[in-house]
């Protein structure tokens, strides 16, 4: 089965959080965006640690510290996040790079495998936080109608 990690999912659900806030340069406590999303906070912190790395949070230390989003929501991907957590996506091995698979060339497969591999990756790209962010309020807003 193919599956993402807790990282990974834990990882999006912080950044759509701050995604979703209007003051997105005030920072938020990872306390405050952990409850909201139903994440272990010493988790979330030490993945938006792996985030700040990779410059998509920056942290803000201090009493009224937290996190904030480096970029804008419409500038970060779902495949932004997923490959800044685990590393880049392969459906199958024989797609790590070529040869990498002695029957690259010969197997039928592998061309299934990597046309399933493409779409995904262009789906996951053309996802943006401030587009899930929209969806996640709306979909708030027909709950409570």
């Amino acid at each position: 089965m193919f599956k993402l990690s807790k990282a990974a999912e834990y990882a999006i659900r912080g950044v759509l959080y701050l995604s979703g806030k209007e003051e997105s340069s005030k920072p938020t406590g990872i306390e405050e965006i952990a409850r909201a999303q139903s994440v272990p906070p010493a988790y979330l912190a030490k993945l938006f640690q792996t985030l700040g790395k990779k410059g998509y949070v920056r942290s803000v230390r201090g009493h009224e510290g937290g996190f904030v989003l480096i970029k804008r929501p419409e500038e970060i991907s779902f495949l932004n996040i997923i490959e800044a957590v685990e590393g880049p996506i392969f459906l199958n091995d024989c797609l790590i790079n070529e040869g990498f698979c002695s029957r690259d060339k010969i197997c039928p497969v592998h061309d299934v495998w990597g046309e399933a591999q493409s779409r995904l990756l262009d789906f996951f790209s053309s996802c943006n936080f401030k587009e899930l962010s929209e969806a996640g309020i709306k979909k708030k807003n027909e709950l409570r109608e």
